[in-house]
Parts: C-alpha cells; structure tokens; sequence
C-alpha cells in the first residue's frame, strides 16, 4: 500500500515508447591536391612531383603538367582526406622550396 503523498504506479494504463531520432551521420569531405602555374617551376619539375608524390604514370603526369600550364591550375591528385591532402600539399611545396622553385600547391573540396 502506497503511503499518503506518494504516488504509485497505474495498474491498466498505457505503455509510452520513447523513440530516439536518428542523426544521419555523413562520411568525411574528401579534398583534391591543386597545383597553380607560375612562371618559373620548370615543367618537368612538376611531372616529377606529380610521379613521385602522386604516384601518376609518365603519360599522365605530363598532361596535368601541360593542364596546368594552359589553364593556369590543374589537379593533381585525389580525392583524398582532409589529413592526406594536407599531408601532399606540404611535401610539395617543402621540395619546390628546397630545390629553388616557387610551386604553389593548394587543396579544396572535391566535387
């Protein structure tokens, strides 16, 4: 028996089910590596990176080279994560300043 001022539980009533809502949970942006033309970095200089960094065939590196010289940037590599892309963007640009070059490399969000 309940003691006077406490409540107890209903006997007969309705049961009410909590429902949690669902946070749809997006996967990670991914990013691509940029390169921007200048007027000094040799072409070859940039096929090299692209090869040794992006891992690109000769062929291919050559024609984002030549992307990059006729459209003033080009794509390099990706898509890849934030930390990835980052990670690309810095051993570029630390090897054109070691080597002499002014290569501008830059990430963005891939489409």
């Amino acid at each position: 028996m309940a003691k006077k001022g406490t409540s107890s539980p209903k006997r007969g009533g309705s049961v009410e089910l909590l429902t949690r809502q669902k946070k749809a949970v997006k996967p990670p942006k991914k990013y691509k590596v940029i390169f921007h033309n200048d007027d000094f970095t040799p072409m070859d200089f940039v096929a090299i990176i692209l090869m040794l960094f992006f891992h690109q065939s000769s062929e291919a590196a050559w024609n984002i080279t030549m992307q990059i010289h006729e459209k003033g940037r080009g794509i390099a590599g990706g898509p890849y994560s934030k930390e990835v892309a980052e990670t690309k963007v810095d051993q570029v640009l630390n090897a054109a300043k070691g080597s002499g070059y002014p290569l501008l490399a830059t990430f963005e969000p891939a489409d």
